[in-house]
This record gives structure tokens, C-alpha cells and sequence, in this order.
């Protein structure tokens, strides 16, 4: 229930009560009625008994009486008028009934006042409240109902983002330029006969930017800008998202030209006729009005409509046709040089110290967006902030990169002996792999558990190659099986810890022979299917292939990951002393960088965008607090037989 709902009762309850309570008093205190003669109780036999201590004249009809021993007058009766009554009373006082009765009259013309005036009007005015109160609130809820078609957009006449607080898509903003330039100067488009796109369909990942590219948009062509959710439509009252359609469309028209952002628009825009037991008409309806009014715009129009979404594949084809969402403009996640140019964006007002290197923090952070890479530097202002220092270093931004993919250090997480040895190893197979196949540079190995993780491995890639080999992908597969290779090897004994990275590993293994046509008993043949499925469209879609295909499929990948699997024992067992020595250093350090690793392999890191180098301030070693902690641990003290192990 509403506050202002549940408010109202209240005060009407109230009310009433107070209504209540002056009626009870009243008759509470009201007089007793008797009859003037005729029997015993009558007031003609109280008065000859002598059981009247006083009467009251009270007005032209009425006497009240109080008998002996009672303090107030609790009968009174009717009588036919004050003069009758005031011979009647010379009849007692001849007969001397009234010797010691006290009689008191009243003023006539005056009357009562508290009786008569204040408490009818009280009574009166207390009741009017109370309809009053109940009419406002109906008509108020009516009126809020009125309301319920009105838009829920915002509308913002100067928005301040540029296109160059936009970075890391270049060939977007391109794109985007021709809208502005058409709002700027619509004529010079209209004189040569071109029709500008009227609406703009933003795709992408989350975070990559959709909606701050809209803003710009409206920014960079200082237009009204009207932003909604695609959910903001619909309500639980049928015709209430296709009326606020209507309103936003018609609010548009008096502020042209302008944009209209609808974020998120695969709430309202989903294909029509896909819901499971029945679509959701007053979604359906929203969308066909929403269909109607892009649809329905002159040429001379100066709406432009803007929306955004990271499920394009669910929409209704009629509102990706031609005339309506003319153009659709894919916001990819940066590359290298893109991340490099979102750092510097995002770094414009945050003090950076002297290390800090955007071109090394890009190779850092692949496949992060532009949210991630806002999101890491947030989080290394407050790590700075935090130690009281004014100054962002490259160690706060490579803490929390780290923060970011794993979740914060859990240094006092208490660490067996076993598991210590167990991740040490773990990580040195991904590692050693990694490094001895060349793909990928091995940035950071760490044991300090982070998150769900008891430790992990850093290995970036030399390049963002759009498109993945045959080769690349089976590396990918023997890197993510090195762990438990390394288990196998050296403690002769698996565990648990290498769950996600089978369950990656049978991931890749399972596309390559489905998807990619990287088998050579299935072929060239697509056998797979989204892992995104929309219910309305792909519920009822079946396997296109046989058990016995099913089959092979299974077999194809378990072959690839047995063989793989056998290549990354065989790596290990080449380099089982250079394994031996990285642990070693991980039980010191706890984290080893780039150029330690290279070291151990006998190489000299030339690399100048290294993010660690010798020549940068790295983060100290980290030492585990608790039971876990092994200070001056020697290489005999790393157990190499499993016999020395717990």
C-alpha cells in the first residue's frame, strides 16, 4: 500500500473516531426523559414526595430536574410552554411543594450556545472534512491514473559530453557526425535529395559506451535530448505503454529538432508473437505504436531516434526495416589502441604519478570496455586515497586491474601447506606453457588467493587479433590444461582446482568441432547451436543431427582434449626444473612479474612497455599472514618427491 494511501485512512480513521467520541459523550451526559404526571416516577410525585432538590426552566419546553442527593440535573421533562409551566409553579408553591426547592431559568431568547451553535457546527465541520479528504484523494488517484499514459523521459536541453570525452571508436563517431551535421544543417541533406536515417540503433557489449555516444550525439548538435528505458513503457494497465509512446513522440514534435535515446530498447522491442503460452499484449501494443510513430514522420521531420542494446538478434525484424532503423552502428570493445586512448580519457581529472604508462596499461587490459577501464582507475584512486597518498602509481592501477578481473587480495585467508604447494604448481604449469609456446607474454603468477581463486596467471597476448587459428585455439587449450598437468606431475595426485579451467578448455575444444569446422572426421559442418536462446523464437528448435553425430561430436572432443593434454604434460616434464625454480620464487615473493619469469628462462627482458620492469617501482612482495607464512623457505624446503608431501 502507497504511503499516501495508507495516510489518508489514517487520518479519516481518526476523524470518525473523534465523531465517535463526541456522540458517546453526549449521550453519556444526556438527561433521562420522565413523564410530567400520571404514575410514581412522574415528575409531579418526585416534587410531592419531596425528591427535588432544584429544577431548571431551560428555553420554552423543556425542565430539568435534579433530585436529592445527586449533583447534576440527570431527568428533565417535556412540558407544554414556559408560561403554563410558571403557573403550575405558583400551584406548588401554594401547596408548598416548592419550600425547599431551588427553581433557575434560563435566558429564552438566547438558548444554549455550546448546545445549540458550537457543537452542531463542530459536528458539521468534522464531516466535511472527512468527504472533503475522501473526494481529493479520489480524485487525485483519478488524476494519477489520467497520468499513467504521460512519458517518464527526461529531457535535457544542454548536455555537456563531446564526442572527444568519446574514445576508442573513431569509425563510430564518423558514423554518428552525419546525424549531427544533419540536425546542424538539415537543408544542405534535403536540397540534394538525401533522407537522413531517422532512427540509430546502437549495438554492442555492455559497458562499451551506447549511451554516452547518444549523449554526444545530442551534445556535439546542442539539441533537447529525450532519454527513456525500454521498460519504463510498459505498466501492468493495458494501453498505458502505447499512450506514453504517443505523448513522447508528440513532446518531441514541439521541441524539434531532437533526439530521442530509448535505452535498452529489447525490452519493448522484442519479437512480436514469441512469448511462451501467449505474447504479451500490452508489450505488442506498446512496440506497434512505437512501430507506428517512426514510421509516421514527414520528410522534413527533425526527430531523430536513438536507442540502444546488446541483444540486436531478439528484435522484431519490423523495426530493424529500412524507414525505421535505418542505420545500425556496432560499438565494439576497444582494441589496444583504443583502451590506450580511454585511459587518457578517463585520467583527466585524476593526479597520475610519473610511471604510469597508458601504452603498457592497454596491453594490460584485454577485452576490457570503456566501463572497465573507468571502473579500474576508480578503483586505484581509492586505493591511493586510501594510503593517504596524492599521487596515482602504476602499482595502484596493476592492484586494481587485478581487483577488477579476481576480487581483492585475501592475504589473511589462512593457507595450508598442501594447497600452498598445490597452486604453486598450478599456475607454474599455465605459465611455463604459456611462455614456452610464444603466443602469449606471461605478465603475472601469483599464489595470493583472490576471490573464489587460490591464485592465477596473467598472460597477455602480443596483439588483438580479430580472427583465432587452428593452432591458437589448441594453445589455448594446452595452457588451460597446464595446471593439471602440473598436478599430475609433480604431486602425482589431481585436484579441484583445475575445474574452470576444463570446463574453458571443453568450451573451445566444443566450438572448434560444432562451430568452426575445425575437425577432420566432422568437417566443414555447423552442428551447434547460440548459448543465448530466446525462448519464443528457439523453444521448440531441435538438433539438426543424429545420436550417432552426437557422438563423434563427443568423441572429436575428448580427442582434442586428451591430445592437448599429453602435449602439456610433455612441455612440463622437458622444463620440470625451471618449474621447480619458479616455485621456488613464488614461496618467496608469493607474486613473480614478467621479467623474473624471463629470467628464469634465461632471458633478458628487452621489452620497454613491460609493465613491471626493473625500472619501475614494483608492488613489494606480499607475505600471507597466518599459518601459511614462509619466511627464508630454501629450495629444499620445496618437496619434489610426493612422498614429502602430506
Amino acid at each position: 500500500m502507497k504511503t499516501s494511501t495508507r495516510r489518508t485512512l489514517i487520518i479519516v480513521g481518526v476523524i470518525v473516531l473523534v465523531i465517535l467520541a463526541f456522540v458517546l459523550a453526549y449521550e453519556l451526559t444526556r438527561p433521562t426523559e420522565i413523564v410530567f404526571s400520571g404514575n410514581e416516577n412522574s415528575f409531579e410525585s418526585m416534587l410531592a414526595s419531596g425528591q427535588v432538590q432544584a429544577i431548571y426552566i431551560e428555553g420554552n419546553y423543556t425542565v430539568k430536574i435534579k433530585r436529592t442527593g445527586d449533583n447534576s440535573f440527570k431527568y428533565f421533562v417535556n412540558v407544554d410552554s414556559r408560561v403554563a409551566f410558571s403557573d403550575k409553579l405558583d400551584e406548588y408553591k401554594a401547596a408548598g411543594y416548592l419550600d425547599n426547592v431551588v427553581v433557575q431559568y434560563d435566558d429564552p431568547s438566547s438558548g444554549s450556545l455550546l448546545s445549540s451553535i458550537i457543537v452542531p457546527i463542530v459536528l458539521y465541520a468534522l464531516l466535511f472534512g472527512v468527504f472533503y479528504i475522501i473526494i481529493r484523494k479520489s480524485a487525485g488517484a483519478q488524476g494519477q491514473a489520467m497520468n499513467f499514459g504521460k512519458t517518464k523521459a527526461n529531457q535535457v536541453r544542454d548536455i555537456k559530453v563531446r564526442f572527444s570525452d568519446v574514445a576508442g571508436a573513431e569509425e563510430e563517431k564518423q558514423e554518428l557526425q552525419e546525424i549531427v551535421d544533419f540536425l546542424k544543417h538539415p537543408k544542405k541533406y534535403t536540397d540534394i535529395g538525401a533522407r537522413i536515417p531517422r532512427g540509430v540503433l546502437l549495438v554492442g557489449p555492455p559497458g562499451t559506451g551506447k549511451t554516452l555516444f547518444a549523449k554526444a550525439v545530442a551534445g556535439e548538435a546542442n539539441v533537447p535530448f529525450f532519454s527513456i528505458s525500454g521498460s519504463d513503457f510498459v505498466e501492468m494497465f493495458v494501453g498505458v505503454g502505447a499512450s506514453r509512446v504517443r505523448d513522447l513522440f508528440e513532446q518531441a514534435k514541439k521541441n524539434m529538432p531532437c533526439i530521442i535515446f530509448i535505452d535498452e530498447i529489447d525490452a519493448v522491442g522484442r519479437q512480436r508473437g514469441a512469448g511462451l503460452g501467449g505474447g504479451n499484449d500490452e508489450r505488442e501494443q506498446t512496440l506497434n505504436q512505437l512501430l507506428v510513430q517512426m514510421d509516421g514522420f514527414e520528410a522534413s521531420s527533425s526527430i531523430i531516434v536513438m536507442a540502444a542494446t546488446n541483444r540486436a538478434d531478439i528484435l522484431d525484424p519490423a523495426l530493424m526495416r529500412p524507414g525505421r532503423f535505418d542505420r545500425q552502428i556496432y560499438v565494439n570493445v576497444p582494441d589496444v589502441k583504443g583502451r590506450e586512448e580511454i585511459f587518457k580519457v578517463h585520467s583527466r581529472n585524476k593526479p597520475l604519478a610519473s610511471d604510469v604508462n597508458f601504452k603498457s596499461l592497454a596491453r594490460l587490459t584485454v577485452g576490457f570496455t570503456g566501463a572497465d577501464i573507468e571502473n579500474v582507475l576508480n578503483e586505484s584512486a581509492i586505493l591511493a586515497a586510501r594510503d593517504n597518498r596524492k599521487l596515482i602509481t602504476m602499482k595502484d592501477i596493476s592492484e586494481a586491474v587485478n581487483k577488477v578481473e579476481a576480487g581483492p587480495a585475501k592475504k589473511s585467508r589462512l593457507v595450508t601447506e598442501t594447497d600452498k604447494r598445490i597452486t604453486a604448481y598450478h599456475e607454474s604449469g599455465h605459465a611455463i606453457i604459456a611462455k614456452k609456446l610464444g603466443n602469449n607474454t606471461v605478465h603475472e603468477v601469483t599464489i595470493i588467493p583472490r576471490g573464489q581463486a587460490g591464485g592465477f596467471t596473467i598472460s597477455l597476448p602480443a596483439n588483438d587479433d580479430a580472427y583465432m587459428t587452428k593452432q591458437k585455439l589448441l594453445d589455448r587449450i594446452t595452457e588451460l590444461l597446464g595446471g593439471r598437468a602440473a598436478e599430475e606431475i609433480v604431486i602425482h595426485d589431481i585436484s579441484t582446482g583445475a575445474s574452470n579451467d576444463i570446463q574453458r578448455a571443453s568450451q573451445i575444444a566444443r566450438k572448434m568441432v560444432t562451430e568452426w569446422g575445425m575437425s577432420d572426421s566432422i568437417g566443414n559442418m555447423y552442428l551447434g547451436a547460440s548459448e543465448e536462446v530466446f525462448l519464443g523464437r528457439d523453444y521448440q528448435q531441435q538438433l539438426n543431427y543424429s545420436e550417432e553425430v552426437a557422438a563423434k561430436i563427443d568423441e572429436e572432443i575428448k580427442t582434442i582434449i586428451d591430445t592437448q593434454y599429453q602435449v602439456a604434460l610433455s612441455i612440463l616434464r622437458e622444463n620440470r626444473d625451471i618449474m621447480d625454480a619458479m616455485v621456488k620464487a613464488l614461496y618467496e615473493k608469493e607474486t613473480i612479474y614478467e621479467d623474473e619469469i624471463d629470467a628464469l628462462f634465461g632471458e633478458e627482458n628487452d621489452n620497454a612497455d613491460s609493465i613491471f620492469s626493473s625500472k619501475v617501482n614494483r608492488p613489494d612482495a606480499h607475505k600471507s599472514n597466518g599459518a601459511s607464512s614462509l619466511d627464508g623457505v630454501s629450495e629444499t624446503d620445496i618437496p619434489k618427491d610426493p612422498s614429502d608431501v602430506e
